[in-house]
């Protein structure tokens, strides 16, 4: 079996050739720089997950862990979009549980494009009722998901993130608390620019797994909430 080496950092290389597909965004221009693409993008990319893949087990041992499972695709689905652009100028990677799709379960993520690499976790497509069973989750033990979040969350530098409803949901809770109440879909982000240095070297990796590894029980509340709802 062949051994995936582990992560040693993206290169100034791995963005440029980001920053020429979004201006070559055509078949020929990609076929005659694929190996750029395997040696700058992917293969940094499976290396990152090979790294990443014993903290998340850590967090949650059934997410899936195949790389090509992990990874997303650098080719977009142009059947039924007006952008026919056939490549994607970023990667992305997801740690989710097997069988699951972002529409029903929490994950994890991580995206790098020409301008920054994203990381967040959350509940990003949720049927109303996941939505419904977390806010009573939240209502019922407030002060320790203040604690949770004031710590693991903002502490980390996240922010919330996720479509908000027109009309508030009504609640008892306090201010600290509405970001959380009153959204169709709730995550949360963070971002680091492509001048971060960690981007360049082993730091992205601890800096995720150490960042992952905190929202871990945000990551938990969100799995018991969807698990209670369970069949949608």
């Amino acid at each position: 079996m062949k051994t995936v080496p582990s992560f040693s950092g993206f290169t100034p290389e791995t963005i440029q050739f980001l920053v020429d597909l979004k201006e070559n965004n055509f078949r020929q221009w990609f076929e005659d720089h694929r190996e750029l693409y395997e040696i700058e993008l992917l293969q940094p990319f499976r290396a990152l997950v090979n790294t990443l893949s014993p903290a998340m087990h850590n967090i949650d041992s059934l997410f899936e862990f195949r790389t090509h499972k992990v990874l997303s695709r650098i080719y977009r689905d142009i059947r039924f979009s007006k952008n026919k652009d056939p490549y994607n100028a970023c990667l992305w990677m997801s740690f989710q549980r097997m069988g699951t799709s972002w529409e029903n379960f929490p994950g994890y993520f991580m995206e790098l494009n020409t301008e920054h690499v994203m990381l967040g976790m959350g509940l990003f497509a949720p049927k109303r009722k996941v939505m419904d069973v977390f806010r009573e989750k939240i209502e019922g033990e407030p002060d320790t998901f203040r604690e949770l979040v004031q710590k693991d969350v903002f502490g980390r530098g996240f922010s919330v993130e996720g479509e908000s409803y027109k009309k508030p949901v009504h609640n008892t809770l306090s201010d600290f608390f509405q970001p959380w109440m009153n959204r169709k879909a709730v995550y949360v982000m963070k971002t680091l620019p492509v001048s971060d240095e960690r981007i360049y070297s082993d730091a992205l990796a601890l800096l995720l797994a150490d960042d992952f590894t905190h929202l871990a029980g945000l990551y938990r509340l969100m799995v018991e909430a969807r698990e209670e709802v369970a069949p949608l």
